[in-house]
């Protein structure tokens, strides 16, 4: 096949419409639901623009069942009537022209000093990647109207004078599935966006109405930053919140113009919450830039220089980072300028140097001054960073020989100590039983069936995993070797060992995993540390209902050549009852001391033995149970003991 020539014609340009239908991604960032959701807030943002320069105090959006969306403000009304200077309409330069808009000269004039919109491209953009938009303005007497359908104004400006003394901008529009992949907003973006807005622009009230639900939600943070970090940490912080604010005129460089700067930097110490958001002209940054990078290295100069000076640091201990207080620091940084250097369209981060600058310098020395004339609280702070710090460090060192011992699953040519596998691949018949110990480790070796049951003992009581952390959890060749014969890794929620969660069922290599324990007192408290360890590092194995339960029996009852097995007393009773004639009862021994034939018999013959499931259906339940029985709620276990205590003398062996 011959190649289509590559010469002057080839050379072609995107004009109207198909600048941003045809590429959406370059404009907003992606052209799936992501970039269907920046779209909606160049909207929304024009709204905010005016009630920041004092012109309208309520924005109001609206979600219809059709998908479309509605925004309304009561600023001054967008100027759409026809613009001399430019020799043309105003509503065709904002509607239909990319790079088109009142927000230039901001840093020279009063008008939009702060601005969200800045490149004259998102209304118009928008506009573009509309299926349709239904516009009305209010202004100097009138009522402008103009409709877009797909990108093409339909019927013109129409204009009309009104009695009503009111102005703003009313849009209504429908994202396009042509344009975007994904246009099905669901109603938490809104909520999270307007919520934020609202924390930032402290004297605006966000409504947002949903039409398919009949429901209203009405933001407004009268507090502003300190407000909205006291819901976030509902009051119980260690420090209590602290408010930085500043401003400042500079220049990013020495022959660039000099613009203002703005910022508030709000922020507590809370052992329960780590957030940290950052806001430029009220758009919320969500890859950080300037502002992050300044907050990052004036918290760490001025709490290192605290530690150092008051000799909390050990002989030769590195200094605290910034994850370090991270780990305990809830912030929010909401900054302002007259010129703004965004990465891109999308504004999720700014590279204004000067901002960074003068917010490091001024945090850094405001941060020292703080820690000086409070020390209590300075030293609450230290003391915390501190063990966030060696935390982490404790946690780095065993982290490589942990994963180490993690992964690869069962290793059949060095297995875990004194694991025996079975013979068969196939996954849907594997079983492993977890006995106790190495006497009934040789019972059940010689009364399985090798074909399909493992065997993996464990050596007397394992580590409570309820109480212990993970590195000490993890230090144990006990469970490591139980972790390693599952195959399938471990869930890890702790922030400082989280990626040493490697969980994946598929990694499974057993349909069933069979607790089989003693039926006495120590039987059922090694059962229940296994379960424990299970729910604590496993989860997903009791919710995918892969654990079991062998039952062992409590009774053997000999009758001439029968014999019988008894599982609990009422068992045993009707056994009694249905023999005619003598019987001899035995209590059941340990399975150590069982024959094989009785093992494979009672405990391990699909066909005879008794397993009980371990269901998901109350995990709350459960999860306090442990607790009660295993865990650090003592008053809980002797309010328990107290009340259920009778119920279980037999089992203490009391004479």
């Amino acid at each position: 096949m011959a190649k289509k020539q590559y010469g002057n014609e080839s050379i072609t340009q995107l004009k109207g419409a198909d600048r941003v239908r045809l590429r959406p991604s370059v404009i907003f960032g992606s052209d799936g639901l992501e970039g269907c959701q920046h779209s909606i807030f160049e909207i929304i943002s024009n709204s905010i623009d005016e009630a920041r320069e004092g012109f309208g105090d309520r924005i109001e959006i609206t979600l219809h069942k059709d998908g479309s969306i509605t925004n309304a403000d009561h600023g001054r009304g967008i100027p759409v009537d026809y613009n001399s200077t430019e020799d043309k309409y105003n509503w065709e330069l904002v509607f239909c022209e990319l790079y088109a808009g009142g927000k230039y000269n901001n840093n020279e004039s009063d008008n939009y000093q702060f601005s969200l919109g800045l490149n004259g491209l998102g209304l118009c953009s928008t506009q573009y990647a509309s299926r349709f938009m239904d516009v009305k303005i209010f202004r100097d007497g009138y009522e402008y109207s103009l409709y877009f359908e797909r990108g093409e104004n339909v019927g013109g400006l129409k204009k009309e004078r009104t009695d009503l003394n009111k102005t703003g901008t009313i849009i209504r529009w429908k994202p396009d599935d042509e344009v975007f992949k994904g246009i099905a907003v669901p109603i938490e973006f809104f909520q999270d966006m307007l919520k934020k807005q609202a924390v930032v622009n402290p004297h605006v009230t966000f409504v947002l109405y949903d039409e398919v639900n009949s429901e209203e939600f009405i933001y407004r943070y009268e507090g502003g930053l300190i407000g909205y970090i006291e819901e976030l940490t509902g009051g119980e912080a260690f420090i209590p919140t602290v408010l930085f604010e500043h401003e400042a005129k500079g220049r990013d460089r020495e022959d660039l113009p000099e613009y203002r700067v703005k910022f508030s930097v709000a922020f507590c110490f809370d052992n329960k919450n780590s957030i940290s958001e950052y806001f430029h002209n009220s758009s919320f940054l969500e890859y950080g830039g300037s502002s992050e990078r300044a907050i990052r290295s004036a918290f760490t100069a001025a709490i290192d220089a605290y530690i150092k000076n008051n000799g909390d640091y050990k002989k030769d201990e590195k200094k605290i980072a910034f994850v370090d207080i991270e780990d305990s620091l809830v912030l929010i940084s909401s900054s302002f300028s007259t010129v703004t250097s965004y990465e891109n369209q999308t504004k999720k981060a700014i590279n204004n140097k000067f901002i960074q600058e003068i917010m490091t310098e001024y945090l850094r020395k405001q941060l020292s001054v703080y820690l000086i004339e409070n020390k209590a609280e300075a030293d609450k702070i230290a003391a915390q960073i501190l063990v966030n710090k060696r935390s982490r460090e404790s946690a780095e060192k065993t982290r490589l020989s942990i994963k180490k011992k993690l992964t690869g699953g069962v290793d059949f040519t060095n297995r875990a100590e004194k694991f025996v596998n079975c013979r068969t691949k196939d996954i849907e018949r594997r079983e492993l039983y977890i006995v106790e110990g190495d006497s009934a480790l040789g019972a059940c070796k010689l009364g399985r069936d090798a074909d399909f049951q493992a065997i993996m003992p464990v050596r007397g009581k394992i580590l409570n995993c309820l109480k212990a952390d993970y590195n000490k959890i993890f230090a144990s060749d006990i469970i490591v070797d139980l972790i390693r014969v599952l195959g399938c890794g471990v869930e890890v929620d702790s922030k400082h060992n989280k990626d040493l969660s490697s969980f994946d069922i598929d990694k499974l290599v057993w349909n069933k995993i069979i607790i089989c324990t003693d039926a006495d007192v120590d039987g059922f408290q090694i059962r229940t540390l296994i379960l424990a360890m299970l729910y604590r590092l496993t989860p997903q194995l009791i919710m995918e209902n892969k654990v079991f339960i062998a039952e062992s029996p409590l009774y053997e009852i000999s009758s001439g050549s029968e014999i019988f097995f008894a599982y609990s007393d009422a068992e045993k009773n009707a056994i009694t009852k249905k023999i005619k004639g003598k019987y001899h009862i035995q209590r059941s021994k340990g399975l150590g001391e069982n024959e094989p034939d009785m093992m494979w018999q009672t405990t391990m013959n699909p066909a005879t033995r008794k397993l009980v499931q371990v269901l998901p259906e109350d995990m709350e339940k459960t999860r306090k149970m442990f607790d009660v029985l295993l865990g650090d709620n003592i008053k809980g276990r002797k309010e328990f003991i107290e009340e259920h205590g009778h119920r279980y003398l037999e089992m203490a062996d009391i004479n």
